[in-house]
């Protein structure tokens, strides 16, 4: 029998990474359900203001606490298993041609709509009274206007953070006109 090297469970994962794990769902849970309950309350605006600022807080504390609980290995335990969740599905790293126009015209149409909705909002059926499922329509449409366009893309878009990035366009065939 020979032998292999098989990569062992982190030390991490007894209790700490348990514990760690836990609190980092509270840090999550807590925002998001507890903000909604209190704005429910009826509280005045002043105290649920205050009492939603403290629930986004502890959510943060409670993340920090819980990279903390789970120590180096357990976090990057964690990141390993959500970054390799999300990397099998995830955009593929090239798309076609028409996929790829697909996924631009995607990606501009709620740019274009955020400029233009200012001006033409009076036109637009129920803008006026509720523009919140437009907003959330947009962003809903900008996100998979990413997935559509794929891993390249997500690339491109990085490079426009990075200050020595450098486009490298390719260069087309003559199409046989004029010189």
């Amino acid at each position: 029998m020979s032998e292999q090297a098989i990569a062992p469970e982190p030390a991490a994962a007894g209790w700490r990474l348990k514990l760690g794990i836990a609190i980092l769902v509270l840090s999550i849970l807590s925002p998001v359900v507890g903000i909604p309950v209190v704005t429910g309350m009826g509280l005045t605006a002043s105290m649920t203001a205050t009492l939603s600022g403290a629930l986004l807080a502890s959510g943060e504390v409670f993340g920090i606490l819980a990279v903390a609980v789970m120590g180096k290995p357990g976090f990057a335990y964690i990141k390993n298993r959500v970054f390799g969740f999300l990397k099998m599905y995830g955009p593929p790293r090239e798309v076609s041609r028409g996929r790829y126009i697909i996924g631009l015209i995607l990606f501009c149409v709620p740019f274009l709509f955020g400029w233009v909705s200012p001006y033409f909002a009076d036109r637009i059926p129920g803008f006026m009274g509720d523009p919140l499922p437009y907003a959330v329509g947009g962003d809903l449409v900008l996100l998979a206007s990413l997935f559509v366009l794929g891993g390249d893309f997500w690339d491109k878009l990085r490079s426009l953070f990075i200050h020595d990035a450098r486009a490298t366009i390719p260069e087309t065939p003559a199409t046989g006109g004029p010189a």
